[in-house]
């Protein structure tokens, strides 16, 4: 389904990085509520003429989910800009010190749930875009966005749907950058270039319940499960690659369910999550702790492993050119040539892989999802320039090429 959008005047310059950063915040996007978010970009992008579409996407038990998808231009190359505009929820609003969906400015930081995630850098890109375009009207090639209202949420409504329609309507993307907040401390930092994978397992262990002044008529599960744990653990799972570090397996929750301290519980529960490496696929990680598993439970330890379905698979955006292109834009306007990274969670990025090279960059992301949320109003600016900078080198790479 889509929504054909409105297009009033706007109350500001929509190529003012900080205004439009600013306008977003205040509209009340926290999944899976819209907000106003993603129907302020449609009025935006619709008024510099972009051809937007409002494709509303649903799975059973779970609520409808909006997200938008824009393109100017009519051949290729066809860059996109990649994001969202949903948000966490604020927690504590008393916690805060200023509004979270006001969007103030205070000595040159602009506070605001989103400012880092990813609002500011969104409003940034979109920006540059619209900058770019004014400037080179008529030019070949085409700029599209994919933004969705679904990251921050389980995401099954979002980018991976968004994409799969663009795909069956006959769009075809040439290269992606997607404007999370990559950097840790300031704008010269950081590019990903590629994300670990992500794998959940869940170990349980059974035992036989009983008095514990009679251990010899029960079966302590406890003692399974430190020794599986050890074994998973015992060995690191690689070295790490190239272009990405070790593997890396943390357990998250350990639970036998007893209330009584005088009671061998009847089993116990643990979950563990994955972090990897492209050395590894889902499936033969998964190969290889049921095989850590079973030579260290032998026949004593009765035990069940669960692997969750995953949709996070470690990919890697190979350094060439177009990284080349992104690295440079940043060196040129701030000076410093950017780490190429693959370190931090999963990322929309994952999706996008699947459809063409993407790169992620944005603003510095110390911030995100906490309490008093802000970015520095300057590196907002300095994000438009890095993006109008490498959209007027990546077009004018194309046309030499």
């Amino acid at each position: 389904m889509s929504i054909a959008p409105t297009s009033p005047a706007l109350p500001f310059d929509p190529t003012d990085p900080i205004a439009l950063t600013q306008a977003l915040i205040r509209c009340p996007s926290v999944t899976p509520a819209e907000g106003g978010a993603l129907q302020l970009l449609a009025a935006v992008l619709a008024a510099e003429g972009y051809a937007v579409h409002r494709p509303v996407f649903s799975t059973p038990g779970t609520p409808d989910i909006e997200n938008l998808y824009a393109r100017i231009g009519t051949t290729a190359p066809v860059f996109v800009i990649a994001g969202h505009t949903d948000v966490v929820p604020v927690g504590d609003e008393a916690a805060w010190t200023r509004e979270p969906f006001a969007g103030t400015i205070e000595n040159g930081t602009l506070y605001g749930r989103g400012a880092c995630d990813m609002k500011g850098g969104l409003a940034a890109m979109v920006a540059a875009a619209i900058r770019h375009r004014r400037e080179t009207p008529g030019a070949p090639g085409s700029i599209a966005f994919l933004v969705t209202g679904d990251e921050e949420g389980p995401a099954l409504n979002g980018t991976v749907k968004l994409l799969q329609w663009a795909h069956e309507r006959g769009e075809r993307f040439d290269h992606c950058i997607l404007g999370e907040p990559t950097n840790p401390a300031t704008m010269s930092d950081m590019i990903k270039i590629g994300r670990r994978g992500s794998l959940t397992g869940r170990l349980t262990v059974q035992g036989r319940q009983g008095h514990v002044g009679y251990p010899h008529l029960a079966d302590n599960p406890v003692r399974g499960m430190v020794r599986l744990l050890a074994a998973l653990d015992a060995t690191p799972l690689d070295a790490g690659t190239t272009h990405f570090d070790p593997s890396n397996l943390e357990v998250t929750t350990l639970d036998v369910g007893n209330p009584a301290t005088n009671v061998i519980p009847a089993q116990a529960k643990a979950v563990f999550n994955i972090r990897f490496n492209d050395s590894w696929t889902p499936e033969t990680l998964a190969a290889e702790l049921e095989r850590r598993l079973r030579e260290a439970a032998g026949n004593t330890v009765r035990y069940t492993l669960e692997i969750q379905p995953t949709n996070a698979i470690a990919f890697l955006t190979e350094p060439g050119p177009f990284v080349t292109l992104v690295a440079d834009a940043v060196e040129a306007e701030t000076g410093r040539r950017p780490a190429l990274s693959t370190t931090g969670g999963t990322s929309d990025a994952r999706f996008i892989k699947n459809y063409c090279p993407v790169v992620e960059y944005g603003v510095v992301g110390k911030t995100m999802h906490q309490v008093d949320e802000c970015v520095a109003t300057a590196d907002v600016v300095a994000l438009e320039r890095i993006t109008r900078r490498l959209l007027a080198g990546y077009f004018a790479a194309q046309r030499r090429a």
